[in-house]
């Protein structure tokens, strides 16, 4: 831990800044208020499962869609630009979708899957045009590996703390407008509040200066006028690769998307049902759901952190195959035993793990691929992330209005494992053709 300090504190200023506006996402947004409320809400709305998982694919599908035009519009406008964007997006929808609700009953529920898509859409801005935001921001390449994994970790620290603040809010804006916990009102107002984080976000990201990455956007047919850029820039400029090196460059990020769909399976389960499965089949408080959300979100900290010593010691492709194994073992207890402590079990298990492996398959995946296609395959990436979390969100509330709980997650756990010996088939046999990366 004092290493990591130690690191962060030499991380330029720049990328302290990002790192602290993307927490504010996550407090919010990523794992935190809204994954734990959210459907909570939808229930105490009067809402089942079919209908959430609907409204849950229709953001997850938008998402899926906007990530491929992301990083093109990244690279055209400057991935600042489209960050804050999607961020503005993210904030005012936010504040909307709880408001929806209030609408005539036949239009609400459309209403909040347009609301839902549209947010979405502005996270996808987001999140694809941070990973080449964060590359052109770090000076070498063990800041670069130091950078993500301790985004991961500071995304899963801010989970964990709006996890437990979401847990909460609901009785506590209960007792204060002396309403029952069942009703809609305790829900709607955390979810209004946990909005407004974006906006100091928003403001931290404009405090950011880097040439490379807010660069005014050209006119039709211009050329680029030349800028001073700073020796990381240069070493991060954008080249366009020769036209024999498309082909298998096309090849590798086709492969790495099929690989991303398959192994976010688990956690597409469980980030999207596990909530619900908590609230209707074993009658956990709000509370406690929070706390073990926020339990599964803390020990991602040090599973994130230990990342890189993983990488040095056994490689990124290793690294990726054990943490993607051992989640899919994680999800067992999950399908088979009716008991909240098993429940928590594997929810702890698969959200830490993935905070692991994430990050080796960032460092490892964008090693493969020349750096003008760095934004290309991140936004392929979330595309098919997106996709495999719409389908199993959509396919899950018909699995679980017809067959229950146990079949979905046994299903997130048999697809987790088809990607991990998809990643080991391809990327790391036969051994000599693995690529070396950094730790």
């Amino acid at each position: 831990m004092s290493s990591y300090l130690a690191a962060l504190r030499g991380l330029n200023r720049n990328v302290v800044r990002y790192l602290l506006a993307a927490s504010l996402l996550g407090f919010g947004f990523d794992g935190g208020v809204f994954s734990v409320l959210f459907n909570l809400y939808l229930l105490r709305m009067g809402y089942g499962p079919e209908l959430i998982g609907q409204v849950a694919s229709v953001g997850l599908f938008a998402f899926a869609s906007a990530c491929l035009p992301a990083g093109p519009l990244g690279t055209r406008w400057g991935y600042r630009r489209i960050m804050i964007l999607g961020m503005a997006m993210m904030a005012s929808c936010g504040i909307t979708i709880p408001l929806t609700a209030l609408l005539p009953a036949p239009i609400a529920a459309p209403a909040i899957m347009g609301v839902w898509a549209f947010m979405y859409t502005g996270m996808a801005f987001f999140f694809v045009n941070a990973v080449p935001f964060v590359l052109e921001l770090c000076t070498n390449a063990e800041e670069r590996a130091q950078a993500f994994s301790l985004q991961t970790a500071i995304l899963a620290l801010a989970a964990f703390t709006g996890s437990v603040v979401g847990g909460l809010l609901p009785r506590l804006f209960a007792a204060w407008l002396q309403v029952p916990q069942e009703l809609p009102l305790p829900y709607r107002l955390p979810l209004i509040l946990a909005s407004f984080m974006i906006l100091p976000a928003i403001w931290i990201i404009l405090r950011i200066r880097h040439a490379n990455v807010v660069a005014a956007p050209m006119a039709a047919g211009s050329q680029p006028a030349p800028i001073a850029e700073t020796p990381a820039a240069n070493a991060d400029r954008p080249t366009t690769p020769p036209l024999r090196a498309l082909s298998p460059v096309l090849v590798t990020i086709v492969l790495l998307c099929a690989v991303r769909f398959f192994q976010v399976s688990g956690v597409a389960t469980t980030s999207t049902f596990f909530n619900v499965y908590m609230d209707t089949e074993l009658d956990v408080a709000t509370s406690n759901i929070g706390l073990i959300v926020a339990a599964a979100r803390l020990l991602g900290v040090p599973a994130a952190l230990l990342t890189p010593y993983l990488v040095m010691r056994w490689g990124a492709p290793r690294t990726v195959v054990i943490a993607s194994l051992i989640s899919t073992v994680a999800l067992i207890p999950l399908a088979l035993i009716p008991h909240w402590a098993a429940a928590g079990l594997g929810m702890i298990g698969v959200t830490a793990l993935a905070s692991m492996r994430f990050p080796a398959f960032m460092i490892y995946s964008m090693s493969l691929v020349p750096p003008a296609s760095r934004a290309s395959l991140a936004g392929a990436g979330e595309f098919a992330g997106g996709m495999a979390f719409g389908a199993l969100a959509l396919a899950g509330g018909f699995v679980v209005a017809g067959q229950g709980f146990p079949p979905l997650f046994l299903m997130g756990s048999g697809l987790t494992l088809i990607g991990t010996l998809l990643f080991y088939l391809w990327f790391m046999f036969p051994r000599d053709k693995r690529v070396p990366v950094p730790a």
